[in-house]
C-alpha cells in the first residue's frame, strides 16, 4: 500500500491515471500530453507499474498501459473502511 501512495503523491502520474481512465494508451501518447522528457514518463510509469495502478502489455513495438481498475478498486474499498470520526 505504500507504493501506491508513494505513486499518487506525484502530480504528473495522478494526471497520468486520469488519462489512463479515458483509454489505453503507449508511452508516446501519454508523453504528448506533457512537457517532460520521454525518460521522465518512462519513469513515472514505472512507479506506477510497481506500485500494480497501471498494466503494461507488449504490442509489436509499444508497450500499452492501461489502468488497474482492480487495484483503484481495493484502494477505494480502503479507504471508505476509514472511519473519520472522533
Amino acid at each position: 500500500m505504500n507504493r501506491v501512495f508513494k505513486a499518487l503523491n506525484d502530480p504528473i502520474r495522478r494526471e497520468i491515471l486520469e488519462l489512463l481512465k479515458e483509454k489505453d494508451m503507449n508511452a508516446g501518447e501519454i508523453a504528448d500530453h506533457f512537457n517532460i522528457t520521454k525518460p521522465s514518463i518512462s519513469y513515472h510509469l514505472d512507479s506506477l507499474k510497481q506500485a500494480d495502478l497501471v498494466i503494461s502489455v507488449k504490442n509489436g513495438q509499444f508497450v500499452n498501459y492501461t489502468l488497474n481498475k482492480t487495484v483503484v478498486d481495493e484502494i477505494i474499498q480502503w479507504l471508505m473502511t476509514i472511519n473519520l470520526k472522533k
